[in-house]
């Protein structure tokens, strides 16, 4: 399975009032191959005390663990990477201090965006929001699946749709160019999470196909 497939983002505000753990054990088990950390209020103790729970989860089921925001809280668990935006730490700065063997994604709503984050070493990007979202309070308007056709065109690396991202529409960001998704509320604010992420993975690997998309990071 492309390492990049489904991405869940962990959010305490959608979780139901389930545990982070909870939520992405359910999550790994359904088939999730990347569990991002996302807790903007937690504490730094806390945020490593997590990722290192995580971190256990993540490897027992093959799967990657990246820390969103915090490049350090990323290297203090020796996590798999991290992911940044743009209004976080710059991408030039954040590959240096990842260094080449772990993973930095950086979040694009623009081909200007996408152009930098490439340039300055991002290995995979993270387009949208591409549908209207409930799971992002500062997410911009939805660029449609049009920018991640824009974007695959111009550069060679491997793109993950994020925003509004559900089972239903996940055939037509993978049609578009995106080697896999990342959701918030579609997994974790689904009562049956490990369900809801299976159905995700069955519609990444079917709408793939045989489509020669860049290869995802290792």
């Amino acid at each position: 399975m492309p390492r990049l497939a489904l991405h869940v983002l962990t959010d305490r505000q959608w979780s139901r009032g389930r545990d982070m753990r909870t939520v992405a054990a359910a999550a790994l088990a359904g088939g999730a191959t990347i569990i991002q950390l996302r807790d903007k209020q937690a504490t730094t103790r806390t945020l490593v005390e997590e990722g290192l729970a995580l971190r256990e989860l993540t490897r027992r089921h093959g799967a990657l663990l990246i820390v969103n925001d915090r490049v350090d809280v990323a290297l203090a668990v020796e996590a798999d990477g991290a992911h940044v935006g743009q209004d976080d730490m710059p991408v030039a700065l954040a590959r240096k201090l990842l260094g080449p063997g772990r993973i930095l994604g950086v979040s694009a709503g623009s081909l200007e965006e996408a152009e930098q984050a490439v340039a300055e070493g991002a290995d995979y990007l993270g387009v949208g929001p591409i549908y209207p979202t409930r799971g992002k309070a500062d997410a911009g308007p939805a660029t449609g699946p049009e920018l991640l056709r824009a974007i695959g065109a111009r550069y060679r690396v491997p793109l993950v749709a994020i925003g509004g991202i559900t089972a239903a529409n996940t055939p037509e960001v993978i049609a578009a160019g995106a080697c896999g998704v990342a959701v918030i509320t579609a997994v974790v604010h689904a009562e049956d999470i490990s369900a809801a992420a299976r159905a995700i993975v069955r519609q990444v690997e079917a709408a793939r196909g045989a489509s020669a998309l860049p290869e995802s990071p290792s």
